[in-house]
């Protein structure tokens, strides 16, 4: 964990953009950044993060070719993307609770009164509310 904060950290000093949103899981990511006025340069910083942490692991081949970007429209869009992050280990069976991922942006948000501990519930919870 700290060898991939240390290459997010090492690209933002160089290239800045804020993490809005973010959930680290044990084989994929996802995140919300805010670049700087006038500068959509997503790819640059991926590159420069993934090669970051190649430099500095003993790993090899942990990063995806591609990753996905989507330019957020509105608040709205920008509130679902932020609750489909937070809930994603939840929906990947890692936790039953999104409160109990430590690897998440959500215990900010908690700490910020964004968001209550008990979002998202249980996973069964979240399930049976879905079907209604």
């Amino acid at each position: 964990m700290d060898l991939l904060r240390g290459s997010f950290s090492a690209v933002r000093h160089k290239r800045p953009f804020a993490i809005d949103a973010i959930v680290i899981l044990p084989d994929h990511l996802h995140c919300i950044w805010t670049l700087p006025e006038g500068d959509a340069d997503f790819m640059l910083r991926w590159r420069l993060i993934k090669t970051w942490f190649s430099k500095h692991s003993d790993l090899e081949n942990i990063w995806q070719q591609r990753y996905w970007e989507h330019v957020l429209r509105d608040e709205r869009d920008f509130a679902n993307h932020v609750d489909y992050i937070h809930y994603n280990p939840v929906k990947h069976g890692l936790v039953g609770k999104v409160i109990d991922w430590p690897c998440s942006s959500f215990h900010r948000y908690v700490k910020h009164g964004l968001y209550a501990e008990d979002w998202g519930g249980d996973a069964v919870a979240i399930e049976c509310v879905g079907r209604e």
